[in-house]
């Protein structure tokens, strides 16, 4: 497995955002606001509008903020979008979650990388305060006109096609277009990042696909829920009874919390492992 200029193996800690980083989802912050919808009536039309033509609910979703903001005069472009991340807030403990979890690494001797794996807007997770800490962000995203206008889904990220984007991390593609590397035979050796070195997080039964795949492949799936909604708790019960995830735990993100010892040991023991490896 191929390891960092530095020499240092990496582990990737992947992450949904909306219920895993986020509490809701990143439209209901300002955007849905700004149309004079509330969130059940957005989601409700986008829920109707997707069994009327049998339609991907991402691209519909994604269509009906075109067609609302139209209709309320608003202008989408990428300047527009970013500032809705701008609103976003976050469970506890996320803001510093990050810089704690990248000192853990290299006590360890690890180098830890941050990604974004989601069915929200590329545009709007630019926005957030915490943008910055990730190497790479995969998301769905608009194609824009020469005046910088959104005008049609350039990438709509549903819950299958999520998959893909860890077989990119694994082999370091960090773009959306490139599936021909992608998808190409590349020898284990020069893959970038070991599936087992994966940390996946979600929230729900959309991550399904994702947690399933990492945790055959030696990875660990960690399934989050919000502590102030019994259902979402709920839900990650049944995600480790159905043995989907290898641990769920509330999405507090704060200084010592289980989620925060959990990654500790992880990454502990990924890199016990990386030593052992070198008695064979």
């Amino acid at each position: 497995m191929r390891k960092n200029v530095d020499n240092k193996p990496i582990v990737a800690l992947i992450y949904d955002f909306d219920g895993t980083l986020a509490p809701g989802n990143m439209q209901e912050y300002s955007f849905i606001k700004s149309i004079g919808l509330s969130k059940e009536e957005f989601w409700g039309k986008t829920q109707n509008m997707a069994q009327i033509q049998d339609a991907d609910p991402i691209l519909i979703y994604m269509l009906l903020m075109l067609n609302e903001a139209q209709k309320n005069n608003i202008e989408l472009s990428r300047e527009s979008f970013r500032k809705f991340g701008k609103d976003i807030t976050f469970f506890e403990g996320v803001e510093s979650w990050f810089g704690r979890i990248n000192k853990i690494g290299e006590r360890e001797g690890i180098r830890v990388e941050h990604y974004i794996n989601s069915s929200g807007l590329l545009e709007i997770l630019e926005g957030t305060s915490i943008a910055k800490e990730f190497k790479a962000i995969f998301a769905s995203c608009y194609y824009y006109s020469k005046k910088g206008n959104a005008v049609w889904p350039a990438s709509a990220v549903n819950y299958t096609n999520k998959t893909q984007f860890l077989f990119k991390i694994n082999k370091g593609i960090l773009n959306i277009q490139d599936s021909e590397k992608t998808n190409e035979s590349t020898p284990d050796e020069e893959k970038r990042v070991a599936f087992k070195n994966m940390i996946y997080f979600g929230d729900g039964e959309t991550d399904v696909p994702c947690m399933k795949l990492i945790k055959q492949l030696g990875g660990t799936a960690i399934g989050v829920y919000d502590p102030s909604i019994p259902r979402k708790k709920t839900i990650a019960q049944k995600l480790i009874h159905d043995n989907r995830v290898n641990f769920i735990c509330a999405a507090d993100y704060s200084k010592g919390k289980k989620v925060e010892q959990i990654v500790r040991n992880i990454i502990r023991k990924i890199k016990a492992d990386e030593q052992l490896a070198k008695f064979r």
